[in-house]
């Protein structure tokens, strides 16, 4: 009998290529709908993971905040599910203007913590983002001291000059910035001798599991050098068990951020009472 069913492609928009190609842009637009709604209700809030200054005697060198936002069932969605589809639309800013909101927040109510929070080079720009973080650093001076931001190497590379110049900036009111995710992405190491980065963050993929593979052993090492050529802080990120954190600590590495330590948490000890930490 003759096939007389629809072709496959029958019903798909004029246009589109093929059917993972319309399902991929459905899931991304259902994705943007869902941040939009959530940014637009304040369903956002954030996450902070330890970053440890001693693998051995463990001791907090600082804390990480991530963005998170809430679906319309209260599901947390971590920032790795939502980021790539928004980050360049204008929506993306807008995530980062509340991140830092709630990161500055965090450092004006508690004054022993140092804390890093993550931003694009597209802010650097950006009315709404710029005149958040003049404000805060004008009404405390110590949060300048204890603030860390957090670029990607992949979004640093995108406008280097631009980059290099925010930082002489805001480096002289204390602020540090750290390069994140450096492995990832491809960064033309002339530019770290014109962007001062106080701290160098190596991809978790170098580092998870580097007890297992010489070659992230080599590079891993490599990276160490780079760093302390440069006079920049090194921490390794995604140390997930105790063989990768002994060995990279032999490997010279400075500081330690993983589950090994601590999963992000959106309810960490400053939010707590005297009895709860007392109690933990």
């Amino acid at each position: 009998m003759e096939d007389i069913s629809p072709h496959p492609l029958a019903d798909l928009p004029e246009g589109t290529k093929n059917p993972l190609d319309y399902a991929l842009t459905q899931r991304d637009g259902s994705t943007l709908a869902m941040v939009r709604a959530a940014v637009a209700h304040n369903q956002t809030l954030m996450a902070y993971q330890p970053v440890m200054r001693d693998a051995d005697d463990p001791k907090i060198a600082f804390y990480e905040g991530f963005i998170r936002i809430l679906d319309p069932t209260g599901r947390v969605i971590p920032a790795r599910e939502f980021m790539p589809v928004v980050e360049k639309t204008q929506l993306g800013r807008e995530i980062d203007v509340l991140s830092l909101h709630a990161g500055l927040a965090a450092l004006s109510e508690n004054k022993g913590l140092r804390l890093s929070i993550n931003m694009s080079a597209r802010s650097i720009g950006y009315a709404g983002w710029t005149t958040l973080l003049n404000r805060w650093l004008s009404r405390d001076g110590t949060i300048g001291e204890r603030l860390i931001l957090e670029i990607s190497e992949k979004s640093a590379m995108q406008m280097p000059e631009l980059v290099a110049s925010f930082m002489d900036q805001l480096q002289t009111r204390g602020v540090c910035f750290a390069l994140d995710n450096f492995g990832s992405d491809y960064i033309a190491i002339r530019y770290l001798k014109e962007m001062f980065f106080d701290i160098l963050k190596i991809d978790g993929q170098f580092a998870r599991g580097v007890s297992d593979h010489p070659d992230n052993r080599a590079i891993v090492s490599i990276m160490v050098s780079i760093a302390r050529n440069f006079d920049m802080i090194t921490v390794a990120e995604q140390v997930e068990n105790q063989d990768d954190a002994s060995l990279l600590l032999a490997l010279g590495v400075d500081c330690q951020q993983g589950f090994l330590y601590g999963a992000p948490t959106t309810q960490p000890y400053w939010q707590s009472t005297p009895e709860e930490r007392k109690n933990a």
